[in-house]
């Protein structure tokens, strides 16, 4: 797959590790069951005028779908320090509302969607549902694009800023981030949720991000027993055990995570 001619793998990704490709200014991914329903997605957001997603091209003759390149950077380990600056995690919140202003008007309901998130986190709008690191590109410091909506489906907006805090901030045991976020964890929730402006249901921001992460959790799980390649390759039992860290500090702090966001 890596080896055809005029093909650059693209870095980063669990599920797809290692099957998306650059060619030229497009990019090649795997088809999915659900990808009618991502595809409606994106060309809603090109009729809105949203700049912040790819662009659906159509399917190649490998039977892979084609979508534009998005110029810039996502970041993938060892993160840059560029990246984990508050500048950098205030534009995250901005574009995760500029998307979520995107698709109000999009109605879901004639299409087949990925899992939605569980209640009260499954209904109100489209959310991304997975922005990791490295599904966020930025040009000159700032997040300008999403990429990789295979997870989107139908939820709730601040489903969207849990999981961005839980990752970006990051909300887990500060034993696990060796970069300069560690012990800034709580500000720098602030500092993104504050960025993302009026948040329905901000008072289930803690609720929201155990849930995602136990969401999360269940679906590279379940993607490893199903032999999934990049999920296999993730789950070890040190992932496991992060995860646990990161279920038990965020009981733990349960309430200096709700006072952060008074």
């Amino acid at each position: 797959m890596a080896g055809r001619a005029g093909e650059i793998p693209l870095l980063g990704g669990t599920a797809n590790r290692g099957r998306v490709h650059r060619v030229g200014d497009t990019v090649r991914r795997p088809m999915r069951p659900t990808a009618p329903a991502t595809h409606a997605l994106l060309r809603h957001l090109e009729r809105v005028g949203f700049d912040g997603a790819p662009r659906v091209l159509g399917i190649d003759d490998e039977g892979r779908e084609v979508l534009s390149y998005v110029p810039g950077t996502a970041i993938t380990a060892p993160a840059p320090e560029w990246a984990l600056t508050d500048a950098a995690l205030r534009s995250v919140g901005e574009l995760l509302r500029r998307f979520h202003e995107a698709v109000a008007d999009f109605d879901p309901t004639p299409y087949t969607w990925p899992p939605s998130p569980p209640a009260p986190f499954s209904c109100g709008t489209i959310t991304h549902n997975d922005p990791n690191l490295d599904n966020i590109v930025f040009r000159d410091g700032r997040a300008v694009a999403l990429i990789d909506f295979d997870l989107a489906a139908p939820g709730a907006p601040v489903w969207d800023v849990a999981g961005a805090a839980r990752l970006w901030a990051p909300l887990r045991c500060p034993a696990d981030t060796t970069d300069v976020r560690r012990g800034r964890e709580l500000h720098r929730l602030r500092v993104l949720v504050d960025a993302y402006g009026p948040l329905d249901q901000r008072e289930l921001v803690v609720d929201a991000v155990l849930a995602n992460l136990e969401w999360m959790r269940a679906l590279v799980s379940d993607g490893a027993t199903r032999g999934v390649p990049g999920f296999a390759a993730y789950w070890t039992g040190q992932a496991q055990q992060r995860a646990d860290r990161a279920r038990a500090w965020l009981a733990e702090h349960a309430d200096a995570v709700r006072a952060a966001l008074m």
